[in-house]
């Protein structure tokens, strides 16, 4: 079956505006890296540590790489206001990182910390803010119970899986 060129191109151009639509839909959001709040015994003594640093910028970019991952989110670049959110504690600057957001294009701001009482008892909490209104709309906590790669990637998973996602699905409607 032989078909004349416009034929096939009236499918192609059809799903152009599909696929706008679709772009239009993916809501551009700005991840910040999670901050480490150590208030162990073993913080105060000895100071940051080499292997919790080194989780906070894995859970961080994992949590970028989830969210990339859906079909609904655009991980923006934070590059350009990265040394800023690093100069503030994002949890204690009245919703600075929803300012920060806005100047990357996002829509959405997620940040995140993880409060280490001891080796044996940490805390992963994760905060999504409208960058529009600055209005806190989400936020999600996990204990964990050790402190190592598989207990921070776990909480990370679940409460990704279980609290973030869900929470985002009712914000990007």
């Amino acid at each position: 079956m032989m078909y004349a060129l416009w034929e096939l191109a009236v499918p192609l151009v059809a799903l152009v505006p599909l696929a706008m639509a679709q772009a239009a839909s993916v809501e551009p959001v700005a991840v910040f890296d999670f901050e480490l709040i150590d208030t162990s015994l073993d913080g105060e003594m000895n100071g940051p540590r080499a292997d919790e640093q080194q989780r906070i910028v894995q859970i961080s970019n994992a949590l970028r790489r989830r969210l990339a991952e859906t079909t609904k989110f655009r991980v923006v670049d934070i590059a350009p206001v990265d040394a800023q959110a690093h100069a503030v504690h994002l949890q204690e600057c009245g919703g600075c990182d929803a300012d920060l957001a806005a100047k990357v294009g996002a829509k959405l701001s997620i940040a995140g910390t993880v409060q280490k009482v001891s080796n044996l008892i940490l805390n992963m909490n994760i905060y999504v803010r409208n960058v529009a209104t600055g209005e806190l709309i989400a936020a999600m906590s996990a204990d964990m119970r050790g402190n190592t790669d598989k207990s921070w990637s776990r909480a990370l998973d679940f409460l990704v899986r279980n609290r973030l996602l869900p929470a985002l699905d009712g914000v990007h409607e």
